[in-house]
Parts: structure tokens; C-alpha cells; sequence
């Protein structure tokens, strides 16, 4: 019997502490990104030194809700790493460190970078979120010398105190050596750059290798420059004006393509959409603009306007929003902003909600649909397609029951259903207006395949009265009336 009973108890145990730590791991998902959505740095650093090799990696870790408990971010008593599978040394791919010291005034062991970050290791636990700074990644993975490889994926893994693998996600750690002065066919070499320059201050051309900023100011690098020197961003935009607006010349890249995001793909942006001429950007750093500082708004009136705003005083690198989520953490970093056309970017959000695109499938953190209207209006949505087959046109149908609400007595009743037809692949915006236009909610913002479909909308948030909803996808836009009553 006692044999019985201890086996019993071991057995107990064993399922306890297993069955314990895989339920753990399942309530916890981590979400990583690149600050910028390329970094670029120079691979020669014999004669000029533009930008070191230097990524930035940023992960939040949630603990995910359920009917009872809301979701929230987490960092203590947990810890997370990073690696660049494939990419374990830099040394050789460039010949960094055999300049650091002029360059920098460090002397660096191999493959470590500037802020004390190699290829791997831990990530720095901040109050909501984890960060290593610095990491000297090159575009070269171990197994290809030779031709570049711009968006590699990381893997970053969160553990608990004892260890036990709570989560794991793979971003895009981006960068690329495509700086192009002399590849681009604008300068024979670097060292005609150099000879181009007065030689005002005591600057030699022939002292080699120089760090462009240290004589011209650089916010990207916290670098002040020489005073009465014009900043980098200024000297280099405006000096460049005359010969080119393709800023393809010198960020990466025609091949590297970094703007690659929705803004791209979806709606056919280019830079100069946001951030002006080459010369603009020149003269507006002149009239007193901070590069890297003060950039392109969200929130700007022409843009989205100040319901998808940054928040006061910050970029959107730097913007927290729903849940205490960074902006990023939802929508990808700049120039890679959800869905976007480099498959690797979207990997990560297939991973964590099965589709790509905006992390807006409420129940990977919540756990559950929730009521009421989430970051932007967005409400969880439960879509179905009622036919893969390409429908003849375009439709937005009646939705039913209408009315509907606690009064209306006809089935779900703080629910509706709405269908509609796509005739053609696109992005769908189904969204919620009042009598005076306002936006209140969106219902759907994704991709979508023709066919037809319907979708539950849950308006408990809604009072009574009239709204409208409107399907917009491709050069379609149809509007319907609702009703809502209490």
C-alpha cells in the first residue's frame, strides 16, 4: 500500500511540476523589434567612419489575460536573451576593430560593440521592457561572405528564475553596408571625399581614418560637433540637393530597399512622402529642425491625425500606447510598418496571431475576445468566410439584426452581424461612424482574398441611436445605416 501511495505521490509530482511549467510557459508572449527599421554602418573603416556597426534591440514581455484577468507587461523576476542564429562574429567581416581605438577611443575585445553588447548574450532589463544596445551585427551571416543578407532574424527567449523557457519570438534585426558614395558612382573613392574638404581647423585629409562626426554635429551618434560647423545631416542633404533626390543614393539602398513597409506596398509611398526633398530635409535642419529628433509624424493633420498620435514629446520609436505596449511593439518599427513586403518582418506576428499584418487579434494577449473597443477603436471582430469563390462585385449588405441592443430583442442582442463581398484582393477597412461622421471604431484592417464574408460586431459600447458603417477596400466604398437601442 505504501509503495502504492509513493508512487502515486511521485507520479502526483511529476505531473504537478511538468504540467505546472507547461501551462507556465503558455501564459507568456514576448514581442522584439529593431528601434530604427535599418541600421547601416560602413564595412571599410580604413578611411571614413560614417556609422559604426551598432543595432539596437528592444522585446516586451506579457503576461497573457483571460475572462478574469487582464493581460499586462512584465520584467521582473524573468530574464531574456538575444542571438543572430547564423551570425556569431563580426571580425573579418569588417575591419571595425582594427580602428576603434582612433575612431572611438576604445579598444574593444572582438566582436563586442561600443555600448559592451556582442552577437549574443543577455538583454538589459528595464522598468517595462528589455534593450541591448550597440550589438555589432553585420550584413554577412557565417555562412556567406559575400553578398549581403539585410534582414536576419534574431531569436530572443525569455526565461524565469529557474530557468524554464517562458517564450521566445523571432524580429528582424536589419542592417545593411549599403552606404553608397562610392558604389553609387558619386565619388571615385573615400579618400577623394576627404581631399574635398577644406582644410580649415587643422584637417588633413591624409590623417586617416576620420569619423565624419566629429566635426560635424550628430544626434544618431549624441555627437556635438565643431562649433560654426554645419551637422551632418544638414551638410550632407544640402550639399547633395543639386545632384540627386533619390535617397536611394545614399541610404540603403537599391538593393536593401528599408522602406518596405505598408506605407510602401499598400499605398505606394516613397521617402520624400514624409520626409521632403533631399533638399528640404537640408534646408529644414538649417532653419532649426534636430535630425534624428524631430521627425515625420503619425499624428501629424495630413497624415493620421491626432487619434494615432505619438505620444507628447516622443517619436514613434519611443511612443507607448495600449497596455503600456510600444507603438512599435504593434505595428513594426518605421519604414517597416505592418504588414510589409520583406516576408522575414511579418514572421513574427504569423507566429503570435496567424496572420501578418498589425498585432490586432485581441486574444493573443487577452486571451479571449473582449468587450468594448480596444487601442485606435478596434474592436475583436469574429470574421468568417461564408465562400472563398470571387463574388461579381463588391457588397456591403444590410447588417443583422437591425436594430440591435438590449431592447431590440432580436438574437445576440448587443451583437450584429455584417456581411460584404470582395471582388478583388485588397486591404478591407470596415469601421463605425456617428451622425456627425466621427470615427468610432474599427471592426476590421486587414488583407483580404475575394470572396464573401461576414463578421460579429459586439457594439455593447455603443448608446442608443443611428450610426454608420462603411466597407473601403481598393477604389470600393459603400455605407450603411444601423440602429442601436437600450
Amino acid at each position: 500500500m505504501r509503495k502504492r501511495s509513493f508512487a502515486f505521490s511521485v507520479s502526483f509530482l511529476v505531473i504537478f511540476f511538468f504540467g505546472f511549467s507547461s501551462i507556465k510557459a503558455q501564459d507568456y508572449i514576448v514581442i522584439s523589434w529593431n528601434d530604427l527599421g535599418m541600421h547601416c554602418c560602413n564595412q571599410d573603416f580604413s578611411t571614413i567612419s560614417i556609422l559604426p556597426p551598432y543595432n539596437n534591440i528592444f522585446a516586451q514581455v506579457i503576461q497573457k489575460g483571460d475572462a478574469l484577468n487582464p493581460p499586462h507587461v512584465v520584467s521582473q523576476n524573468i530574464s531574456a536573451t538575444y542571438e543572430i542564429p547564423g551570425n556569431t562574429y563580426s571580425v573579418g567581416k569588417t575591419n571595425f576593430w582594427d580602428y576603434e581605438d582612433k575612431l572611438f577611443g576604445v579598444n574593444l575585445e572582438p566582436n563586442m560593440g561600443l555600448e559592451g553588447h556582442g552577437l549574443s548574450g543577455n538583454l538589459d532589463q528595464q522598468s517595462d521592457h528589455f534593450s541591448a544596445f550597440g550589438v555589432p551585427l553585420t550584413p554577412y551571416t557565417d555562412a556567406d561572405l559575400q553578398h549581403e543578407d539585410a534582414f536576419q532574424l534574431g531569436l530572443i527567449r525569455v526565461y524565469d528564475t529557474q530557468s524554464n523557457l517562458l517564450a521566445e519570438t523571432q524580429p528582424v534585426i536589419p542592417v545593411s553596408n549599403e552606404i553608397n558614395c562610392v558604389s553609387s558612382g558619386c565619388h571615385s573613392s573615400e579618400q577623394d571625399i576627404l581631399n574635398e574638404h577644406e582644410r580649415e581647423g587643422g584637417f588633413d585629409p591624409n590623417d586617416k581614418p576620420v569619423f565624419c562626426s566629429d566635426c560635424h554635429e550628430d544626434n544618431a551618434l549624441n555627437k556635438p560637433g565643431h562649433a560654426g560647423v554645419p551637422s551632418f545631416s544638414e551638410v550632407i542633404h544640402k550639399k547633395h540637393a543639386d545632384k540627386t533626390n533619390d535617397c536611394y543614393k545614399c541610404h540603403p539602398g537599391p538593393n536593401t530597399q528599408c522602406l518596405r513597409g505598408t506605407m510602401k506596398t499598400d499605398h505606394n509611398f516613397v521617402c520624400q512622402d514624409c520626409h521632403g526633398s533631399v533638399r528640404e530635409v537640408g534646408v529644414s535642419v538649417e532653419n532649426g529642425r534636430r535630425p534624428w529628433l524631430d521627425e515625420p509624424s503619425c499624428g501629424d493633420a495630413n497624415c493620421h491625425g491626432n487619434k494615432y498620435a505619438e505620444e507628447s514629446g516622443k517619436l514613434y520609436k519611443d511612443s507607448k500606447g495600449h497596455g503600456g505596449l510600444y507603438c512599435s511593439a504593434c505595428h513594426g518599427e518605421q519604414h517597416a510598418i505592418a504588414p510589409s513586403g520583406n516576408d522575414r518582418d511579418n514572421v513574427q506576428a504569423i507566429a503570435l496571431q496567424g496572420h501578418s499584418g498589425t498585432l490586432n487579434d485581441c486574444k493573443t494577449c487577452h486571451g479571449i475576445n473582449p468587450d468594448g473597443p480596444g487601442p485606435h477603436g478596434l474592436l475583436a471582430s469574429v470574421l468568417e468566410t461564408m465562400s472563398p469563390n470571387p463574388p461579381s462585385s463588391y457588397t456591403l449588405f444590410q447588417n443583422y439584426p437591425n436594430p440591435f441592443g438590449e431592447l431590440s430583442g432580436k438574437g445576440n442582442q448587443l451583437s450584429t452581424t455584417i456581411r460584404f463581398n470582395i471582388q478583388k484582393p485588397g486591404r478591407v477597412h470596415l469601421d463605425v461612424f456617428d451622425l456627425n461622421g466621427r470615427k468610432l471604431a474599427t471592426i476590421l484592417n486587414k488583407k483580404l482574398n475575394p470572396g464573401e464574408y461576414r463578421v460579429q460586431y459586439n457594439g455593447s459600447f455603443l448608446a442608443a441611436g443611428v450610426y454608420f458603417y462603411r466597407l473601403s477596400i481598393n477604389h470600393f466604398s459603400q455605407t450603411r445605416k444601423m440602429f442601436v437601442m437600450r
